[in-house]
């Protein structure tokens, strides 16, 4: 069909959305049946996290995130948003791989691997209270205890046998006014609030056009309430969340439901509701387990979040190992989380702290590092993506040359691991910290991963109630991890709501959302580099989801309130990471952070208030 041309010279966007879904309709089940690129876009070329070129796409490569080659795309049924796959696509039994980490099957689970008590404090009482059907029950398959399973990994929810969907195209066409399916920013907001200053991708330029993933990321805002919401006026743009993330339906809704069928405390009482709160709270945990590559379920502490983490290792593991003189490294690009509870531990224990420093993008300099490391070395600690600037740190490689000098490493994945796959076996950290409301999950609970025998040899930080086996007046005997570091009634629903976010990732894959988000910070760090004045802070080469800057002639508050004006939400300030803003020279940045319910045309929305500033056309209240 052809599209007619409207006053603004644009094709006309019925049109355009009509002629999208007669292509996505033409396509199997809503997805390319082979999972290769297009004719078309066979030129297309490859380009980095600050947009610089890295060399055309080579498509006869096999793609990592194609589906599994025992699961063919015919097999894949189109969810009823269009943006998913069934859950009736894994209901049949069938096992799929998701790449290295697969769920282990009933059989391996019951090989005797899995310990007994999952918590590391008993067995739940639904273990022997079978007087009620859980297939009448809601998120039955997160209460593993039943049905005879006192292992977890065999009935794990539905979700995590999902195969990846391929990142594959149709393209968006290029030109940043073109929306399928949902719009355009013209058509939303009306020519009176949004006036395109940059038309950054050319049809006429194969150099300016990026691949699109086929999944229609824009339906994913359907997902989250809150993102219905409107701010002065205008549609909320979420580009807060380096900060907090928002939560989907389905973990609100999770929430609701513990809450009202099966609010109890846990592992301490032989009734119904107890067994069902037992049940939800270790599921969850073994849901986080699978999601992180853990060895075990028993290597999973729940905490308030990233913080509360490594606070506990500092005032346990670290104030009974470490000596005077012992040396902690940290890097420049830390959070506050991660350099305050090691200066608290080093004044009370005479230690040194070393940091290692970064270049003009924000890269660890690893030839630094590895000067700083000697044998009084005892612990490093470090981000793996930083919250000011989005550097990715080499991981691995730094956790390696820091177990080579005989030192701990613990790995700060708090802005991570919502968008990178986190495997902490394939890391090989000592410990792995994140907060749940990093990724779609409750704010107040969060994670410590740490390796099985350590947590063991380590003395809990706190006492209380459910963290002991035997208690005297002269003596008292712990459990073991993940027990003995949970004292007193825990955080029980948010920690099934974090289950539920893990869930909900899942549906789309780790790998899908990475690529789809890449794609985005490259469309962000293009255009914002037109904008007159503005400079961005942090341009390393691998960079994930940041993109803070300053402009010229505004302080960086103006800027935050002049975006909120327009429904724009980032955050503005010294993003609790003075140090690493303070290399660069200032105090302060404006930091738009993005997630996978982030669009191209929030980004457009974004950079368009922006140039609107800058030209004085945009007044600050």
């Amino acid at each position: 069909m052809s599209t007619s041309i409207n006053q603004n010279g644009l094709p006309d966007v019925s049109a355009l959305e009509q002629l999208a879904n007669e292509l996505f309709s033409a396509l199997p089940g809503g997805l390319p049946s082979q999972g290769i690129f297009p004719e078309q876009v066979r030129k297309l070329q490859h380009y980095d996290a600050l947009g610089n070129q890295q060399g055309p796409f080579n498509v006869n490569e096999p793609q990592t995130s194609l589906p599994d080659p025992h699961f063919t795309a015919g097999q894949i049924p189109k969810s009823a948003a269009g943006s998913g796959v069934s859950p009736s696509a894994i209901t049949n039994g069938n096992v799929f791989h998701l790449g290295d980490h697969h769920l282990p099957s009933s059989q391996e689970a019951g090989s005797g691997r899995i310990p007994q008590s999952l918590g590391g404090v008993g067995i739940s009482p639904s273990v022997i209270q079978k007087d009620f059907a859980r297939e009448e029950i809601p998120y039955a398959s997160e209460q593993p205890f039943d049905m005879g399973q006192i292992n977890a990994l065999g009935s794990l929810s539905s979700f995590h046998s999902i195969p990846q969907i391929p990142i594959t195209l149709p393209l968006g066409l290029g030109d940043a006014q073109y929306y399928f399916i949902t719009g355009n920013p013209v058509a939303q907001f009306g020519h009176e609030h949004f006036q395109p200053s940059v038309k950054p991708f050319s049809n006429e330029s194969q150099h300016d056009i990026v691949a699109k993933p086929s999944i229609d990321f824009n339906l994913v805002k359907k997902d989250f309430p809150i993102l219905q919401e409107r701010v002065n006026g205008r549609p909320l743009i979420w580009l807060h969340n380096a900060a907090t993330t928002q939560k989907p339906k389905s973990v609100i809704d999770r929430i609701i439901y513990f809450y009202e069928h099966e609010n109890s405390n846990i592992h301490r009482a032989a009734h119904e509701l107890s067994a069902r709160a037992t049940d939800a709270y270790e599921g969850a945990r073994q849901k986080i387990q699978t999601f992180i590559n853990a060895a075990s379920i028993n290597e999973i502490v729940f905490v308030r979040g990233t913080t509360e983490a490594i606070n506990l290792v500092a005032k346990s593991w670290g104030e009974q190992n470490l000596r005077a003189g012992d040396e902690i490294i940290i890097s420049h690009l830390e959070h506050h989380a991660n350099i305050v509870p090691w200066q608290q531990l080093a004044a009370k224990k005479d230690l040194k702290i070393k940091v290692i420093p970064v270049d003009d993008d924000g890269q660890v300099i690893l030839d630094e590092y590895a000067k700083l490391l000697t044998p009084r070395t005892k612990l490093v600690s470090f981000t793996q993506v930083s919250n000011a600037l989005g550097t990715i740190t080499p991981a691995k490689q730094m956790v390696a040359m820091g177990q080579q000098a005989g030192a701990k490493v613990l790995v700060d994945g708090a802005q991570s691991v919502s968008h990178l796959r986190a495997d902490v076996r394939d890391l090989n950290c000592d410990w792995f910290v994140f907060s749940g409301h990093k990724v779609f999950g409750p704010t107040g609970i969060g994670v410590l991963y740490g390796k099985e025998d350590l947590l063991n040899e380590t003395q809990p930080w706190q006492g209380g109630g459910n963290m002991i086996k035997d208690v005297t007046f002269e003596h008292t005997q712990y459990h073991d991890a993940p027990g003995r570091f949970e004292a007193g009634t825990g955080n029980i629903a948010d920690a099934v709501g974090l289950g539920a976010a893990i869930d909900y990732v899942n549906r789309y894959g780790i790998d899908a959302i990475n690529q789809y988000e890449h794609y985005l910070l490259v469309y962000a760090t293009r255009l914002m580099k037109d904008v007159p004045g503005l400079r961005l802070i942090g341009t390393a080469k691998e960079k994930a989801s940041v993109l803070s800057f300053v402009l010229d002639g505004f302080r960086t508050e103006e800027v935050g309130a002049a975006l909120n004006q327009n429904g724009i939400a980032v955050r503005s300030g010294h993003h609790c990471a003075q140090p690493i803003l303070r290399r660069f020279g200032l105090e302060a940045t404006v930091r738009p952070s993005l997630a996978f319910y982030n669009t191209c045309q929030d980004i457009d929305v974004l950079v368009d208030t922006l140039h609107r500033l800058k030209k004085g056309h945009l007044k600050v209240k």
